[in-house]
């Protein structure tokens, strides 16, 4: 009686193994077709012309950011200029484990393009977001990091 059931459930075992095999396939192949997270590296130039577009990360406030990585040195001070004809420009300086550095909406011109003044208290990679104010916003922008030197 044993022999003859398990002749019997041989069949079903096999069709659950394929389905399973299938199953974990089709996760693999989802998961493939994630975005990864992959920040771009600043070129040594320092200077983007870029655009912000709805396929950048969503912000979950409506709009969309870019990030740009760049390796920083201790007591570095940098100007981060971003400039846009086609949207109210945030710039965002932030450590690698998300911790905010320094942000700004508006420049001092009282435009609705952004400059940002820090100084780096440890070395290492940070992140530069790029992104607009409110929902709907992206297009072309410029950006630009400029090493200060004390006087």
């Amino acid at each position: 009686m044993t022999h003859l059931f398990a002749v019997r459930l041989h069949p079903v075992l096999l069709v659950l193994a394929a389905l399973v095999t299938v199953g974990v396939s089709g996760v693999s192949a989802r998961a493939q077709n994630r975005m990864v997270y992959n920040p771009i590296l600043l070129p040594p130039s320092n200077e983007v012309s870029d655009t912000l577009s709805e396929k950048d990360i969503p912000t979950g406030q409506g709009g969309f950011a870019r990030d740009y990585t760049v390796k920083l040195n201790a007591g570095d001070q940098v100007a981060i200029d971003l400039s846009s004809e086609s949207f109210d420009t945030i710039v965002t300086l932030m450590a690698t484990d998300g911790s905010t550095i320094g942000e700004n909406d508006d420049g001092p011109d009282g435009s609705s393009n952004s400059l940002l003044f820090a100084r780096i208290k440890e070395a290492g990679q940070y992140i530069i977001r790029v992104r607009g104010f409110g929902e709907l916003s992206g297009g072309a922008f410029k950006m630009k990091v400029t090493r200060l030197r004390p006087i």
